[in-house]
């Protein structure tokens, strides 16, 4: 049986017996991100959902941006845990907007903002099709400045622009 390499919209699709709500440890690949966020060893954190992250996405309107901070603080909040793993939770950004892309010749393809996701510090991502130059242009179609050099771009004064999730 030849083997089928899975769409990015497979990808997406919910894990079984997720959200997980796990106690944060220190050997956790997103230890230090979610200890920004507040929270310590011992703490509960969530490992949510792909529709959860893509349900955070989809509200965020034309003219307003988000992060993936932003995303894992709402997220812990419905979860009523401390934090929320910004490791699954910035995959499953990368996959969504790759999911976009890849949809976008079917009829009925998925229809999210992606671009408006930037990562913690306002910065572009690098795994979005066509690379921080692609994120940049289409946040330029709806009025963002990005400044920078190089991978190090981001969106100039970010934080006014952010919504609240």
């Amino acid at each position: 049986m030849a083997y089928r390499k899975k769409t990015w919209r497979e990808k997406l699709a919910d894990k079984e017996g997720w959200p997980k709500v796990l106690k944060l440890e220190k050997r956790f690949p997103c230890y230090n991100a979610v200890h920004k966020m507040g929270a310590e060893a011992g703490d509960d954190i969530v490992l949510a959902n792909p529709s959860v992250v893509l349900e955070c996405m989809a509200r965020v309107p034309r003219g307003r941006l988000t992060t993936i901070a932003e995303i894992c603080r709402r997220i812990a909040r419905r979860y009523r845990v401390k934090g929320c793993c910004s490791l699954t939770t910035g995959i499953f950004i990368s996959a969504a907007a790759n999911a976009v892309e890849e949809s976008k010749k079917e009829k009925g393809g998925l229809k999210l903002p992606y671009w408006r996701t930037l990562k913690a510090d306002g910065g572009l991502n690098t795994k979005f099709p066509g690379g921080v130059d692609g994120h940049r242009k289409l946040l330029a179609k709806e009025g963002f400045r990005v400044v920078g050099k190089g991978k190090r771009l981001r969106v100039e004064n970010y934080q006014d622009f952010l919504h609240k999730l």
